[in-house]
């Protein structure tokens, strides 16, 4: 590597730039459960906080554990968040009382652990994610089975799929500490029950904590430390622009070229690289030769870094002037320490011309293992040899340098003419050095040959002649012979190097340019024609766009225009959404496709699915051709990811102003009821009945004067709820007093409904607001008498159970639908085909509200015998009050 190419990547410098300003991410990484890695986090940060770091627990699992209890005294802990998850609290990290906190350090264990829904984020590695962003560290914990691309391997020998993954991105940008135990040592723990109870152990130890299992386990945590530490001080080294391999750990380059043999190499360098548990590239140079390839030589090209692609290798195409260059640019930019190139029988004379290419490779890369493989020598191929286009020139190339010869005798016999001129051989050098750079070695050899014979022939004594008398005049023919070889040479050097950077910038500006079309976008019918249209352009291919709807994946987008695909195109379509993967002529699988089918990803997830083909029914892609066509994809998804998250802020910026117009109407209607409504309710009071019939009337019109005051309370209570307005007075309260008089409220609507109680008035106090828990009992209490069977009792009673207490209203009717029972609790809902239709919608999700803000937890489910509904609150025991009412 040259003094000029010794200097920091600008990749590696934009990457350390981005993380400026953020948190540091150290992960306690384990073989399984048990090794420690809670403890040794733990014990970590309590040096750190005696150092003078600012240490908070976000979320740390004992599990019950004392000696893992022991240091969690003595460390602030954020409490946690409580999430409701189908009738059951879960406590959540709180990660906005985090942020305000704004620690020096946080710890946050399981890294891949998945929040509860209703969550900001899905996963907590995207809390923690925020908390760097927000350039607080984190310490946090893993097992290696939850790796993303571990997650396979771990499930062929465990027979354990584990659900829970971290993409390995996390990893790469962390501090990672090995917390290592070996096997017996891990076992033993297991039988002592230090990491389950004596149940679970038993049942573990006979199948995931086996010592195979937990030693193999084991060296996949250390490698992939390893390779997580590589990686990093690879992107240091070109960071600070450090020179050399740095080969502690081994780093494999196979040379992929257009012979038969590659294939072979390829899978040669897949063993060696298996050998040595080793990451590896294949790489193909692409020269000047690369454009005058035909069919078969690219076609080999394609099928062989194909093959390393589907045998795990990354694959990449470098431009270059010669193999040699490329390959030693490429080596010392991977810091490779060993290169696989295959060498095929040549001829003495053709290496005497050429030189040998692994010769020097293995001169001029010090410090890489050079593996030198025999390959298969190309079979001629059948039928006439197809020339390049090209490459003797054009007629019309030698007539024009034949008229510049004849120009330059001319010009040179006039200026004879004056009289002898020793030097008028110089002229002839014009058009051989024209001939030369404009038109290549061949022409200019040409037109050198043509120069020397009308030099001879006219102006060198004797004239008119080929014969040559003056050994001076030999030596000029020869230089201008001299000067047409080495200055077509030069020229052919300058076009390659011009061909390359012509390549480069026209992939560049088209990768720009077709982000700049993207910007534009809005939907993803534009976008998917853009994309069909643009890649059809640039690859001369047929392509098409599938997006997934409900059960299937349906045609967006064509060019030329399609309606409809084969069944096995189809097929093809849906094997590559659904595995994240190439399918399809080309590829491993379903090749009986005329169609190359490639997933478009973004954001770790298959948005849609795109295909190209030919019309000649040939392999769709050329290996030259899938760098630009996978940048594009890239692109592309993007812009569909975008286009969908402004689709969903649009949405949520909708459902916001609908909520914000909704509140505002509730608040306005209730509040301009209730004035009119207390006058009615007042005067209908004052008024005395002259009759027994205007009674009844009056005694009607309270009834339904006093069910719309409920109505218009409840308007205002969802009002509070919703605007979080919610002021609680929190007071011992007796369950069988507060019954009672939310009994008594309602005895004019429960006329035609007995009311059994069965409240014991031993039951302890209960912490509450009392006004909150009146209005949960009126609406659950008037929803039972609403929609029991005429005439059926309704059923209140109250349990006391370890470590909580219940308290449970009963209707006998038709109950609920199976699977409404947790959507009857949302604002407006109103259960069709049930016997809870009908009514505002507002009562049942009053009650939910008012239940959680006090703590405690309201469901709802179908009783048998009698068959109805049954809906439950759950008081938990820290709301328990000592004592009871009949003390």
């Amino acid at each position: 590597m040259s003094d000029a190419d010794n200097r920091p990547d600008p990749d590696a410098l934009l990457r350390a730039a981005a993380q400026e300003g953020f948190g540091r991410l150290k992960v306690f990484l384990g073989a399984a459960p048990g090794v420690g890695k809670t403890y040794e986090m733990l014990t970590e940060a309590a040096a750190r906080r005696k150092a003078g770091t600012d240490v908070i627990i976000g979320v740390v699992e004992t599990h019950g554990r004392a000696e893992t209890e022991a240091l969690v005294q003595g460390l602030e802990i954020v409490p946690r968040r409580p999430v409701d998850y189908h009738g059951r609290t879960i406590a959540e990290m709180d990660l906005d009382a985090i942020l305000a906190r704004a620690p020096g350090l946080v710890l946050v264990d399981e890294l891949a652990h998945t929040n509860a829904p209703g969550s900001r984020h899905d996963k907590r590695y995207q809390d923690i994610e925020e908390l760097l962003a927000a350039g607080i560290d984190v310490y946090s914990t893993v097992n290696i089975q939850h790796i993303e691309s571990l997650n396979d391997v771990v499930a062929s020998f465990t027979k354990v799929r584990v659900r829970e993954t971290v993409p390995d991105r996390v990893l790469e940008a962390a501090d990672i500490e090995i917390v290592d135990l070996p096997p017996d040592e891990l076992i033993e723990r297991l039988r002592e029950g230090k990491v389950y109870v004596p149940e679970e152990a038993t049942r573990a130890l006979g199948h995931f904590f086996s010592k195979s299992n937990l030693t193999a386990l084991r060296e996949l945590a250390l490698r992939r430390a390893a390779q997580a530490v590589d990686t990093q001080m690879l992107d240091y080294l070109r960071t600070h622009a450090l020179a050399g391999t740095w080969g502690v750990g081994e780093r494999l380059v196979v040379a992929v070229s257009e012979l038969p043999g590659s294939v072979e190499l390829v899978r040669a360098a897949k063993r060696i690289a298996d050998g040595l548990r080793a990451p590896w590239t294949a790489v193909h140079i692409e020269t000047p030769r690369t454009a005058r390839f035909g069919d078969a030589e690219s076609a080999q090209v394609a099928a062989s870094m194909h093959l390393a692609s589907q045998l795990g290798a990354q694959v990449a195409s470098v431009p270059a002037e010669s193999v040699l260059d490329g390959l030693k640019r490429f080596t010392a930019e991977a810091r490779a320490t060993q290169l696989i190139v295959g060498k095929s029988a040549r001829s003495r004379w053709f290496e005497l011309r050429h030189g040998s290419v692994v010769d020097r490779l293995v001169r001029e890369t010090p410090g890489v293992a050079v593996h030198v493989l025999p390959m298969l020598e190309a079979t001629a191929p059948s039928g006439p040899v197809r020339r390049p286009a090209g490459e003797w020139g054009s007629p019309g190339v030698y007539a024009i340098s034949l008229a510049l010869v004849a120009g330059v005798t001319l010009l040179g016999a006039s200026l004879f003419s004056f009289g002898s001129i020793t030097n008028i051989g110089l002229l002839y050098l014009l058009p051989v050095m024209f001939a030369a750079t404009r038109y290549g070695v061949r022409a200019g050899v040409v037109t050198g040959l043509i120069s020397s014979l009308a030099y001879n022939f006219f102006f060198i004594p004797p004239t008119h002649t080929f014969t040559i008398q003056d050994p001076q005049n030999i030596i000029t023919v020869l230089v201008l012979m001299g000067v047409a070889v080495v200055s077509s040479q030069l020229a052919a050097r300058v076009r390659a190097q011009a061909a390359l950077a012509q390549r480069s910038a026209a992939q560049n500006s088209t990768l720009a340019g077709f982000a700049r079309l993207l910007t534009g976008m809005s939907t993803q019918e534009e976008l998917g024609q853009t994309l069909c249209a643009e890649v059809a352009r640039l690859l001369d291919v047929s392509t098409m766009l599938l997006l997934p709807e409900p059960g299937q994946l349906v045609l967006r987008a064509a060019y030329p225009p399609e309606d409809r695909l084969e069944m096995i195109e189809q097929a093809a379509a849906q094997w590559s959404f659904d595995h994240n993967s190439p399918a399809g002529r080309g590829s491993d699988t379903l090749t009986a496709s005329e169609w190359l089918f490639h997933p478009l990803a973004a954001g770790g997830r298959v948005l849609g699915v795109f295909g190209i083909a030919r019309s000649d029914a040939g392999n769709p892609l050329r290996s030259d051709q899938l760098p630009l066509l996978l940048s594009l994809l890239d692109q592309a998804a993007l812009a569909f990811e975008r286009i969908a998250l402004e689709s969903e802020m649009a949405t949520v910026t909708q459902l916001k102003e609908r909520d914000r117009l909704r509140a505002a109407l509730l608040s306005s209607v209730s509040h301009d009821l209730r004035t009119p409504l207390t006058t009615i309710l007042g005067m209908l009071g004052e008024m005395q009945p002259a009759s027994a019939g205007q009674g009844e009337q009056l005694s009607a019109a309270r009834a339904e004067a006093e069910r719309l005051n409920r109505f218009v309370a409840n308007l205002l209570d969802m009002v509070r709820i919703e605007a979080g307005a919610l002021h609680q007075s929190i007071e011992p309260v007796d369950l069988a007093e507060a019954v009672a008089s939310a009994v008594h409220d309602l005895r004019r609507v429960l006329d035609d409904h007995p009311v059994r109680l069965d409240v014991s008035p031993e039951l302890p106090f209960v912490s509450l607001d009392p006004q909150l828990f009146h209005h949960c009992l009126i609406n659950l209490i008037e929803n039972a008498g609403k929609y029991g069977d005429p005439g059926s009792p309704i059923t209140i009673a109250a349990r006391r159970q370890p470590g909580s207490m219940t308290l449970s209203v009963m209707d006998e009717g038709p109950g609920l639908p199976p699977g409404d029972e947790a959507r009857i609790f949302e604002t407006f809902a109103r259960i069709e085909g049930s016997d809870r239709k009908g009514g505002t919608g507002l009562g049942l999700a009053i009650v939910k509200g008012f239940a959680e803000a006090m703590g405690l937890g309201v469901s709802a489910a179908n009783r048998s015998d009698p068959a109805g509904a049954i809906f439950t609150i759950r008081f938990p025991e820290t709301l328990l009050r000592k004592g009871s009412a009949g003390e």
